[in-house]
């Protein structure tokens, strides 16, 4: 894909320049670095990005200021990526984030993912192309603390499941699983059915699949 302009906000100073090198090694241009949320909302404003790459807390507060400005400019700016970044699984804060715009182009990782240099990278760019990245973290413990419906889902749908979280292709995952794509497409449907999920004209059941565990 073509070079993108991002946009990083975080208070750490180590990490924020950190995650601009990487994304410079990928070609990408980091167009502003902030420290705060009233800096994101004015550099958006002030230079304009493709994608936005924020933390969940940040000053002045170090409550959600990050996550609270991610869903400004998602109301704001429907075209926008964000991909919101965070230590630790906050079930709350991603559920909130994927429920603004469809869940299209939006992203919710772990910090220890952006030591995963192409993992990162990928999912930036995914994130950006117009999809969605969860943490495959997230879904796992969604999974080990939720039995409703979760219980009707059979050992393989829970891995496909997991694999959709994290913005897989069916392709990917039938690459992953050593399975053909009709049986991914199968396992999917499955889970639609299971999670109540009817066809919709819009191409977000697999986000809203994963939503049905993050709103719970």
């Amino acid at each position: 894909m073509p070079p993108l302009r991002v946009i990083i906000a975080e208070d750490a100073v180590l990490l924020r320049e950190g995650m601009a090198g990487l994304l410079e090694r990928f070609g990408h241009q980091v167009v502003a670095m902030v420290g705060d949320a009233p800096g994101l909302l004015a550099a958006v404003d002030h230079h304009g990005a493709d994608i936005v790459i924020t933390d969940v807390r940040m000053p002045p507060g170090y409550a959600d200021e990050g996550l609270r400005a991610a869903i400004a400019l998602r109301r704001a700016r429907p075209g926008l990526a964000v991909l919101v970044v965070s230590q630790y699984v906050e079930q709350t804060y991603a559920a909130e984030l994927l429920d603004h715009g469809s869940g299209a182009k939006v992203g919710y990782l772990l910090k220890d993912r952006i030591g995963d240099v192409r993992d990162f990278a990928s999912a930036v760019a995914r994130v950006a192309a117009g999809g969605t990245v969860v943490d495959p973290e997230v879904v796992r413990q969604l999974i080990r603390r939720r039995r409703d419906p979760l219980a009707r889902l059979t050992p393989r749908e829970r891995e496909v499941l997991g694999l959709m979280a994290e913005g897989r292709s069916n392709a990917a995952i039938a690459r992953e699983l050593v399975v053909t794509e009709a049986a991914v497409s199968k396992h999917i449907a499955g889970i639609f059915l299971k999670l109540d999920l009817p066809p919709a004209e819009d191409d977000h059941r697999r986000v809203r699949a994963v939503l049905a565990y993050l709103r719970g």
